[in-house]
């Protein structure tokens, strides 16, 4: 086999060569059979077995000089423009391939417009590919972080249970604590499948006309447990008979998050506000809180997978939630605003469009 490309290879070799012999060879020999017939017809030379034989002999090295000639006019030229801008946009996607997206395909300038076409296409494909292998990197950093951290605590739990003699409290608390860890790593588990599903637009949203403030009233009272034990104030205004239209599970998620979030980051004697309103064609639903607000850097960051303005962790957040209500905001076409301001609270602000009459 490894003979056979071998041979084949010579053989592309000498195509140009032999391109080059046959066409000059036909040139030359129409020219002089041409020019040879009409000296004989207009001056009525006739030319014998050896003149033509010196004549076959002188055009044949003509015809080999001129071949090799321009064969060898055609290899540095294909060298010039071809090969090496070839090698080059090569040795740069082999870089690629290795991995490494720091070094840019040099640009050819001058005449070679369709080689760099193809360069800067490349070199666009590798920063998107650059920026996608950070946010890989990053993504699985975060979440072995964040799967760590429950797992270590279920495992230290589960070492002291085993021991003896524990009695029936310190039992319980200890089985409650595993239990948390449990709820955490099932709750990220679950919001980074969700994620992945829309973000790959493998569960497109489902529209129907729904009545939102009776869904987001649900979704309060959801909470109710909580806002008791930490003594929460509810402020409510919720305008009645408001049809939205979108995905109500999806926005049953948003409201969840965005609740959860009101709910978790409001200290104790704080206040929760949920209000409903129709604007036009919209429906504005607002959820704020009087929580330590964020500064505007954090602000910047809130939508994105894994961050959480709160670097201690002591929320218990797994920084999937708002990045999923953004997400779902895109995918249904609607929209997000955030209010903060630092040590007075949060507000966000989702608008939803009008279920048709």
């Amino acid at each position: 086999m490894s003979e056979q490309k071998g041979f084949v290879r010579r053989l592309r070799a000498l195509h140009p060569f032999l391109l080059s012999f046959f066409l000059v060879a036909f040139l030359v020999t129409s020219s002089m059979l041409l020019f040879l017939s009409t000296m004989s017809s207009s001056m009525g030379i006739v030319f014998t077995d050896e003149n033509i034989g010196k004549a076959a002999k002188l055009t044949l090295i003509n015809v080999l000089a001129l071949s090799l000639l321009i064969a060898l006019c055609h290899w540095v030229y294909r060298r010039i423009t071809v090969d090496r801008p070839v090698r080059i946009i090569t040795q740069g996607a082999e870089r690629m391939m290795k991995g490494d997206f720091s070094h840019p395909i040099p640009s050819l300038r001058g005449s070679q417009e369709a080689f760099d076409e193809i360069i800067d296409c490349m070199n666009r494909m590798a920063q998107e590919l650059s920026g996608m292998e950070t946010l890989r990197s990053d993504f699985i950093a975060n979440v072995s972080h964040e799967l760590k951290t429950p797992l270590a605590a279920m495992q230290n739990y589960a070492v002291l249970l085993q021991k003896e003699g524990l009695d029936n409290r310190t039992r319980i608390e200890y089985a409650g604590a595993l239990q948390d860890s449990c709820r955490r790593l099932s709750g990220l588990v679950t919001n980074i499948l969700r994620l992945n599903k829309l973000e790959n637009q493998s569960i497109p949203p489902a529209f129907s006309a729904f009545d939102v403030g009776e869904q987001a009233v649900q979704f309060l009272l959801s909470f109710e447990d909580v806002i008791e034990q930490k003594g929460l104030s509810l402020e409510t205004e919720i305008e009645e008979g408001l049809a939205a239209w979108s995905d109500p599970e999806m926005m049953g998620l948003v409201w969840h998050n965005l609740l959860s979030n009101a709910v978790k980051f409001t200290p104790p004697g704080g206040v929760v506000s949920l209000s409903v309103k129709a604007l036009g064609p919209d429906i504005l639903v607002r959820i704020s809180d009087t929580g330590p607000g964020i500064s505007p850097e954090v602000g910047k960051h809130i939508f994105e997978k894994f961050y959480q303005g709160d670097t201690s962790h002591a929320a218990e957040g797994n920084g999937l939630g708002l990045a999923l209500v953004k997400r779902i905001m895109d995918c249904t076409g609607c929209d997000i605003q955030v209010e903060s301001e630092k040590g007075k609270g949060t507000a966000f602000t989702v608008r939803i469009g009008r279920a048709p009459a």
